[in-house]
């Protein structure tokens, strides 16, 4: 028996993504992909905001100064809390039907984002991907834009920096999650090693890491759970949720001992969503571990 997963907001996202926490002002930040939004929620009042997006926003990240730092369709902007989405970087001025995904803040303050073939209509529906084209960059703090890998990932997700310096990364289309050598300041080595056996319920989504060291990942795509991963790549134990498609989570709380997860409700038929409502939403639960503060970026 798993500990009592709650729903704590029916958000009804079509893809709740890059979900973290801000310690400074005690809130959760994450993006809602397909519906064009941004969300802020503080848990302990039930204070909740929205903002639309001019775009598909696909990551979020906190910034050292103020504000934060978003990943559009194909841009990564400067964000105030208002309306304006001020243009940072593009990553792939060259790839017009590649658009951004995952995107974390890392250690070295740089904001790290992973692209993919295009799978959506401007109207949100999914289009059907024909290629893998997905690659990981580095953005720095003056905007300048490092190719990290090549163009060889299908969808990229995951971006969780263990403690021995290894990134662990994720391609959702080979149900794989891949870890890379990375020195500060430095690339990342020139292959990828699987970090552990393909799992057999969904496929990977966006994971965080625990005080611990072990990371906490999400399966989507009808995987209703999160799997905790040793450092070693084995499986620690699986906790189910009241959701099919959990997409991304983060540690949260004053004292960081909540694990909180969004999900997805993209592609659901309307008998599936009428049977479970709660699809889209944000849970939460206590693990009995705590994480670790979010990362700024420098920019």
């Amino acid at each position: 028996m798993g500990p009592p997963v709650h729903c704590v907001l029916p958000a009804a996202d079509i893809v709740g993504e890059s979900l973290i926490w801000s310690a400074a002002d005690q809130v959760l930040l994450w993006v809602d992909i397909g519906g064009r939004r941004i969300h802020r929620l503080e848990p302990a009042a039930g204070r909740h905001e929205t903002w639309p997006t001019p775009e598909f926003p696909t990551s979020i990240g906190l910034r050292a100064t103020s504000g934060a730092v978003v990943g559009l369709t194909r841009r990564i902007a400067l964000w105030h809390f208002d309306d304006r989405f001020e243009t940072f970087a593009v990553p792939e001025p060259d790839l017009p039907d590649n658009r951004l995904n995952e995107g974390k803040v890392g250690p070295d303050g740089c904001f790290w984002v992973g692209t993919m073939q295009n799978n959506l209509a401007d109207d949100g529906s999914p289009r059907d991907m024909t290629r893998d084209s997905g690659a990981i960059y580095r953005v720095h703090a003056d905007g300048r834009v490092q190719a990290m890998t090549e163009r060889v990932f299908g969808i990229t997700n995951t971006f969780v920096w263990l403690d021995d310096g290894r990134l662990v990364t994720a391609d959702t289309t080979k149900n794989q999650l891949y870890a890379y050598g990375c020195e500060p300041g430095q690339g990342l080595s020139p292959t990828r090693t699987p970090f552990g056996a393909p799992f057999a319920r969904g496929l990977p989504d966006g994971s965080c890491l625990d005080a611990e060291g072990y990371l906490w990942n999400c399966r989507v795509v009808g995987g209703a759970c999160i799997v905790r991963f040793a450092p070693d790549g084995s499986i620690d134990r699986v906790v189910d949720l009241p959701c099919t498609w959990p997409t991304s989570c983060a540690f949260g709380g004053p004292d960081l001992a909540t694990l909180y997860v969004t999900s997805a409700r993209f592609t659901m038929s309307r008998a599936h969503l009428e049977q479970q409502p709660l699809e889209g939403g944000l849970f939460a639960f206590e693990p009995g571990v705590r994480g670790r503060p979010e990362a700024w970026f420098a920019g």
